[in-house]
């Protein structure tokens, strides 16, 4: 599931909106997802190269990609208010200009911290950018033109995702002038000023709600939770957990307990107490912040591997392990869409099991070959992975929300996809600084170790699926 999902369809109003104009909307919509889609895998594949580069060893290939998910997920939420307090168009327009700026700072950071700064930067006015689009569709699409939209964002997405560590990969290798990694970014200069050109043009002028109010305090609360625990996780195992990331991890837990409690007696919570109180919601609210925790730990540590570890190059990594996993996911969330009102929960379970057998059997291949594991034993491999990939990641977020109240589906779905994007931001730096602890000394043992843990974590989820709702929701 997306992030264009953080906001629910409501009820479709329809604008006058000629069919022209409503394609025209739909390709900003798109142009806007497929750049949050490939930026937040872009890094999967640079981060070596960019930590050689500006330096920050470690350290700086974890912030990589977890300040962009940590920047999304913790704001992501509250962004879909903020278009709803001050206007879609604007708010869209706002975002798409701050992550295209965002962008050039990372393609001209001179060090580290620059690109970090740039990274959180392009997270938080993402979470402005993504939530807009849909809102603005449900209300200026007629019925028959948003089920095309619908239809449409599927396969442009998936190509968005497929594309994107496989573009990064084409750019370093290409060398462009010399810049070597620093073109995937300022690349979104291109996309992003064509992006706000063109919505500026065709985005319809939405009535505003003043009335709403944003829940500043419980957005504090979560955004001081996720920094503490997310720079706990990533400084810890290097600084061999001293006493400031074990207080930051504990300080984390403390405010997200604060988060928790001010949810149940703000007048306008982020997420509605009453899907807390639903055990099914919160089962799949557990399990997508698993999952999504793994899968993206284990994205970053097969790409240090064959770089690293088999000495592949960006591209040869691109082509030997993403473009697998990418075409398996693709397939089997093309496959398993008709399927989940047939089989419901049993979906999810089917797509853990796929992907478990997935992940026992690249553990084996490592522990049997080591280093000299060629192409084309791993490459079936990930793409059985992929495959149970793409088999529970849309079914788990559609049978998470089957038994939730239809007032409930828009705070539902943000919920659900704040968490996938905090998500990749935990496994990210939990799963990374499992790899590097043992990583510089032997490479295969280091994957084989994520692996253990990645394979634990999909099998207790197997035992969380009977708590999920059987069904999707009929509508």
């Amino acid at each position: 599931m997306s992030t264009y999902d953080a906001v629910a369809p409501a009820k479709v109003v329809s604008a006058g909106a000629t069919p022209r104009a409503m394609w025209l909307i739909l390709a900003t919509v798109i142009v806007a997802d497929a750049l949050d889609l490939m930026d937040s895998s872009l890094t999967n594949i640079a981060a070596p190269r960019i930590a050689a580069d500006l330096g920050g060893g470690e350290t700086l290939i974890k912030w990589l990609g977890s300040a962009y998910a940590l920047a999304m997920g913790v704001l992501l939420v509250i962004g879909g208010r903020i278009g709803d307090k001050y206007g879609h168009r604007r708010t869209f327009l706002i975002g798409m200009a701050g992550f295209t700026l965002a962008s050039l700072v990372c393609g001209l950071a001179p060090d580290s911290t620059v690109i970090v700064i740039g990274r959180l930067l392009q997270g938080s006015f993402g979470a402005l950018l993504i939530p807009q689009g849909i809102a603005i569709m449900t209300t200026s699409f007629s019925r028959n033109m948003l089920d095309k939209a619908f239809s449409a964002f599927g396969p442009a997405l998936g190509l968005a995702a497929v594309g994107g560590p496989m573009l990064g990969a084409f750019i370093i290798d290409a060398n462009i002038a010399g810049l070597e990694w620093r073109p995937m970014f300022l690349i979104n200069i291109v996309f992003g000023s064509a992006g706000l050109a063109l919505g500026w043009k065709v985005l319809p002028k939405l009535p505003r709600d003043e009335s709403v109010v944003l829940d500043g305090v419980g957005s504090g609360l979560l955004a001081a939770a996720m920094f503490c625990v997310i720079y706990g996780l990533i400084e810890g195992p290097t600084d061999g957990w001293s006493a400031l990331p074990v207080a930051l991890v504990i300080a984390g837990l403390v405010f997200f307990a604060g988060f928790g409690l001010r949810q149940r007696s703000a007048a306008n919570p982020l997420i509605k107490p009453s899907l807390l109180r639903n055990r099914g919601f919160t089962a799949g609210l557990v399990m997508a912040l698993a999952i999504f925790s793994v899968v993206a730990g284990l994205s970053f540590v097969i790409s240090l591997f064959l770089q690293q570890g088999l000495g592949r190059t960006p591209v040869q990594t691109a082509v030997q392990a993403f473009a697998p996993m990418s075409v398996g996911i693709v397939i089997s969330a093309v496959l398993a869409a008709p399927l989940i009102k047939r089989l419901g929960r049993n979906l999810v379970l089917a797509g853990l099991l796929i992907s478990l057998g997935g992940e026992v059997a690249l553990w084996a291949l490592i522990h049997t070959h080591g280093t000299s594991v060629g192409h084309w034993l791993l490459a079936p491999v990930f793409v059985v992975v992929g495959l149970g990939m793409g088999t529970c990641f849309g079914a788990l977020f559609d049978i998470a929300v089957g038994d939730i109240d239809p007032d409930e589906a828009g705070s539902a779905s943000g919920s659900l996809s704040a968490t996938q994007q905090l998500a990749g931001s935990i496994g990210a730096a939990a799963i990374l600084s499992v790899w590097f602890h043992s990583a510089a000394s032997n490479a295969p043992s280091a994957l084989e170790t994520c692996l253990v843990i990645v394979a634990a974590v999909t099998l207790g989820c197997c035992f969380l699926v009977r708590l999920l709702p059987r069904a999707a929701r009929s509508q």
